[in-house]
C-alpha cells in the first residue's frame, strides 16, 4: 500500500473580469483597475469605479511597493496551505492606494520583526498554473 499524497495546493481561478491581474503576474507585474474618468486605482475587479461610478477603466501596471498596513500571524494551516507555520497573512497599503491582502514572505513570523509602515514590494511565486502576488520587505532577497 502506497503512503497517501499530500493534497494539492489550491490555484486562484481567474474569471473574467480578473483575467488581466492574472496575466499580469504571469510577466511578473502587479496590476490595478484604474478609471480613466477620475484617476482612482482600485482592486478588486469590478465594472465601475467605486469612487466616481464610471465604466470607463482600464488595467495599468502598479509600482509594486507599498507599506505594512496590518497583519495576522497564522498558527494553523488553511486549506490547501503546505507551506510552514507560522506564517504572515498581510494587508499592504499599495502606492497608488487600494489595499491588498496578501501573504509576507522574507521576514519571521514574528511580532518583533514586523513593523506597521514597514516597505514592502511584490515578488511572485507559482502555484499550478498561477503566480501569486506576494510581499516582502523591500530590498530584501528573496
Amino acid at each position: 500500500m502506497s503512503a497517501p499524497s499530500a493534497p494539492a495546493k489550491m490555484v486562484p481561478v481567474a474569471t473574467p473580469a480578473s483575467q488581466p491581474f492574472w496575466d499580469g503576474t504571469q510577466v511578473g507585474e502587479l496590476r490595478l483597475q484604474h478609471c480613466t474618468d477620475c484617476g482612482h486605482h482600485f482592486l478588486y475587479p469590478r465594472l465601475s469605479c467605486p469612487s466616481c461610478g464610471s465604466r470607463k477603466t482600464d488595467w495599468v501596471r502598479a509600482a509594486g511597493r507599498g507599506r505594512l498596513y496590518s497583519f495576522v500571524i497564522s498558527h494553523m494551516a488553511a486549506p490547501g496551505w503546505q507551506g510552514e507555520t507560522p506564517y504572515v497573512i498581510a494587508v499592504v497599503q499599495l502606492e497608488e492606494g487600494p489595499r491588498m491582502l496578501s501573504n509576507l514572505v522574507g521576514v519571521p513570523a514574528d511580532p518583533a520583526a514586523l513593523v506597521l509602515d514597514m516597505p514592502l514590494e511584490v515578488t511572485f511565486q507559482a502555484r499550478g498554473d498561477k503566480m501569486l502576488p506576494l510581499f516582502k520587505p523591500a530590498g530584501a532577497a528573496q
